[in-house]
C-alpha cells in the first residue's frame, strides 16, 4: 500500500510539472531559432552611431524571446555588407554538404558550426541629406543560392544622431520579428509610480529599455495604481491631491490632465478601462465598503457592481472580449483572484485560497493572468504567478529572490514588467513569459513600483 502511496504521489507530481510546463509553452511556443547578427558598420558621419545602433539592434532581438542569439565569438573573420559581397559556391560544391570556407562571405559559413545560425542579419549605413540610411537584410544562410537565401531587404531612414541610430535599430529588429510573429516594443511606454523626487509618490514614464524616464505628474502628493487605455493614449490613476483618494485621467500624448468625475466616497480607486476606452471600472466606498463600480470614461452613469461586505480592489478588463473581468477580494478570508462577468454575476474563485493573492493582470490574448502571491511563503513574501484562467492550472515564475510584485504585461504578449526588491530597494524589471532573462533593471532612482506597459500610439 505504501508503495503504491508513493506512486500516487510521484504521478500527481509529474502531472503538476506537466500542468505548469503546459502555461508556459502556450505563451512562449517552444522552440527557437538560433540568429547570428554581426555588428554593422558605417560610413562617414554614421560610424560613431553604430555602437548605439548595434547594441540597440542585438538588443531587441536577444530581448523578444524568439531566438538563440550565436555569439559574436564565433563568427568568421570576414561579414558580408551587402547581397553583392555574398559568394557563391563554385559549380562543383553546390548540393554538396559542406561547402569551401570564404572566411564569412558565403552563406555556409554561416549556417555550417561553429556558428550553426538558422538566420543571418547583415546591413550597413551611411549619410544621405543629412539622414543616417540604413539598408538591412536578412537570410536563410542554409540557402546555398543567395538570390533564394534572402527573406527581405529593406532601406530605413532617421535622424542623424543616436535617437535617430536607434529608430532604425528598432524598426530593422521589427521586421525581422514578424517574420516570426513577433511584434517590436519600440514605441510602447511603461508607466509608474515613484518616488524619487522629494520621496513623493508620483506617476512617472520610460521606454521599454529604461532610457527616456519623466515624470507624467508633479502634484505633490500621492500619485498610485496607474492603468493605461488599451490604444496607449490615456493614462488613468489614484491620487490624494484632494485629500481623499480619487481617479484622475491624464492624456500620455500630451500629458494634460482628462476630466472624470468622481462619486462622493471616502476611496475612489484601482482604475482599469475596458477594451474600447469608453468605460472604466473602479473600486469605491460609496456605501461603506470599497466595492466594484462600472463608469464611463469621463466617471459619468456610475453602477455598482458588487455587493458584499468585504474589500474589492484592482479590476481587470479582459482585454480580449471585455465580458469579463478578474479583481482582488476578501469576501472569503485572506485577499484572494476572482473572475466575474462584467454584470457582476458569475462569480468565481481562480486562486485555491491559500496565502494572499494580488495585481492580477490579463494577458493581450484573455486566457491569461499573471499575478502575485504568498502561495508556499511567508505572508508578505509575494512572487509572480501565471494561470491559464480556463483551466486553473498556474507556474510560478520567481523565486527566492525578495518581494516581487505588480506583473504586467506587455503588449507582445511575450515580456512581463514588474517591481521587485531582489536587490535590496523596490525597483522595477522586465523578464520573459517564461521567467528568464530577469536582467533587466529599468529603474534605480529611489523606490519604484506599479509599472503598468501601454501600446505604441498609433
Amino acid at each position: 500500500m505504501k508503495h503504491k502511496l508513493l506512486l500516487l504521489s510521484a504521478c500527481l507530481a509529474a502531472a503538476v510539472a506537466m500542468t505548469a510546463q503546459d502555461v508556459i509553452i502556450k505563451l512562449t511556443k517552444g522552440e527557437l531559432a538560433r540568429i547570428a547578427v554581426p555588428d554593422l558598420r558605417g560610413a562617414g558621419e554614421a560610424q560613431p552611431l553604430m555602437g548605439v545602433f548595434n547594441q540597440t539592434l542585438w538588443d531587441d532581438l536577444e530581448g523578444s524571446g524568439l531566438f538563440r542569439m550565436a555569439p559574436k565569438s564565433l563568427y568568421p573573420l570576414q561579414v558580408p555588407q551587402r547581397p553583392e559581397e555574398i559568394r557563391r559556391p563554385p559549380a562543383a560544391a553546390r548540393g554538396a554538404t559542406t561547402l569551401p570556407s570564404a572566411q564569412g562571405l558565403a552563406l555556409a559559413d554561416w549556417s555550417n558550426p561553429p556558428v550553426s545560425a538558422n538566420y543571418l542579419a547583415i546591413g550597413y549605413t551611411g549619410v544621405q541629406a543629412g539622414q543616417i540610411v540604413l539598408l538591412g537584410w536578412l537570410y536563410n544562410p542554409s540557402q546555398a543560392d543567395p538570390a533564394g537565401a534572402q527573406i527581405f531587404g529593406k532601406t530605413y531612414l532617421g535622424p542623424l544622431h543616436e535617437n535617430g541610430a536607434r529608430k532604425v535599430a528598432h524598426e530593422f529588429a521589427a521586421d525581422i520579428l514578424k517574420q516570426f510573429g513577433g511584434a517590436s516594443l519600440a514605441g510602447t511606454k511603461i508607466y509608474f509610480v515613484s518616488e524619487r523626487t522629494r520621496g513623493v509618490k508620483e506617476i512617472w514614464s520610460m521606454d521599454p529599455d529604461g532610457s527616456n524616464q519623466k515624470p507624467l505628474t508633479q502634484y505633490n502628493s500621492i500619485s498610485t495604481t496607474p492603468a493605461v487605455s488599451h490604444d496607449g493614449t490615456k493614462v488613468a490613476f489614484t491620487s490624494y491631491l484632494r485629500g481623499n483618494p480619487a481617479i484622475f485621467v491624464h492624456s500620455s500624448e500630451t500629458g494634460r490632465r482628462l476630466p472624470f468625475y468622481n462619486p462622493v466616497s471616502s476611496m475612489v480607486g484601482t482604475p482599469t478601462f475596458t477594451p474600447d476606452g469608453r468605460q472604466m471600472v473602479i473600486s469605491a466606498s460609496v456605501e461603506g465598503w470599497p466595492q466594484l463600480h462600472i463608469a464611463n470614461a469621463d466617471g459619468s452613469g456610475l453602477r455598482r457592481l458588487s455587493f458584499v461586505r468585504a474589500i474589492e480592489v484592482e479590476p481587470k478588463v479582459n482585454p480580449k472580449t471585455g465580458a469579463d473581468m478578474v479583481f482582488v477580494s476578501g469576501r472569503a478570508g485572506p485577499q484572494q483572484i476572482y473572475r466575474m462577468n462584467m454584470d457582476g454575476a458569475d462569480v468565481r474563485l481562480l486562486t485555491t485560497g491559500e496565502g494572499q493573492a494580488s495585481n492580477p493582470c490579463w494577458h493581450p490574448d484573455g486566457q491569461h493572468i499573471a499575478f502575485a502571491w504568498t502561495r508556499g511563503y511567508e505572508p508578505g513574501n509575494f512572487n509572480i504567478f501565471v494561470m491559464d484562467v480556463a483551466t486553473r492550472r498556474f507556474d510560478q515564475l520567481t523565486t527566492g529572490a525578495g518581494r516581487n510584485e505588480n506583473p504586467n504585461w506587455a503588449p507582445d504578449g511575450r515580456h512581463l514588467v514588474f517591481s521587485s526588491n531582489r536587490n535590496g530597494s523596490l525597483q522595477i524589471y522586465t523578464m520573459l513569459a517564461d521567467g528568464t532573462q530577469v536582467s533587466k533593471q529599468l529603474t534605480t532612482q529611489g523606490r519604484n513600483t506599479m509599472p503598468v506597459w501601454g501600446k505604441a500610439i498609433q
